[in-house]
């Protein structure tokens, strides 16, 4: 097991609520959501969840399928499931990020929440405690099913957005910006720290059960 367990384990409850509070400032933009917020969004006004409801029940599906798929999950992916949405409601209810009314507006504060989000992938891959239930689904179908991974990403990202669209999910000039934003920036704050996340060893929940004699 690695060292330094608690201050890793802040750093990817950090991230996490990141992550909520850039899908929060993409969604008060108010201009189109990200792929899978359009789902979440979606779903929630269909069955009447909060939206971070939404975002768990969502994570879970996904979670039982990478199990099926006999993927290993770590910490961070359990987690990953649970508190973004936690984060996203709790962030909501909050009401200090308004939904924006004017485009400027708008455009500034879903790029910022990109660049928010980014911010909370770089600490949660960073911590090592294993990737969020969407990407280590887009990974075992790369694994196990030999799917290239721009593929994976791009069919699972575009599967999310129809459905999301067909439940009434917002899609727009944001939902745009967040496809071709989000790899842009990522790439570049990742320059910007020297971060490598292909270099970071995850842990598994098996890293935690007793060696075997």
């Amino acid at each position: 097991m690695k060292k330094h367990f608690w201050i890793r384990f802040l750093k990817l409850i950090f991230g996490l609520f990141l992550h909520g509070l850039g899908i929060v400032m993409q969604i008060q933009a108010n201009i189109g959501y990200a792929p899978w917020d359009v789902l979440h969004v979606g779903l929630a006004q269909t069955i009447g969840l909060t939206i971070g409801q939404a975002s768990i029940s969502v994570g879970l599906m996904i979670l039982l399928i990478d199990l099926l798929l006999k993927e290993p999950l770590g910490l961070g992916t359990i987690l990953n499931m649970l508190l973004v949405g936690l984060f996203v409601d709790l962030i909501m209810s909050t009401g200090l990020i308004p939904v924006m009314s004017h485009l400027i507006g708008s455009v500034l504060l879903l790029f910022l929440g990109l660049v928010v989000l980014a911010l909370g992938v770089y600490f949660y891959i960073g911590s090592g405690f294993g990737a969020g239930p969407r990407d280590t689904l887009m990974v075992a179908l790369n694994r196990r099913l030999n799917v290239p991974i721009g593929i994976a990403r791009s069919g699972i990202e575009f599967t999310a957005l129809v459905i999301g669209w067909l439940l009434g999910g917002m899609v727009g000039i944001g939902t745009i910006m967040a496809v071709i934003l989000i790899g842009f920036i990522l790439q570049s704050l990742f320059r910007l720290l020297r971060f490598e996340p292909k270099d970071v060893a995850h842990e598994t929940l098996t890293d935690y059960l007793p060696a075997k004699k």
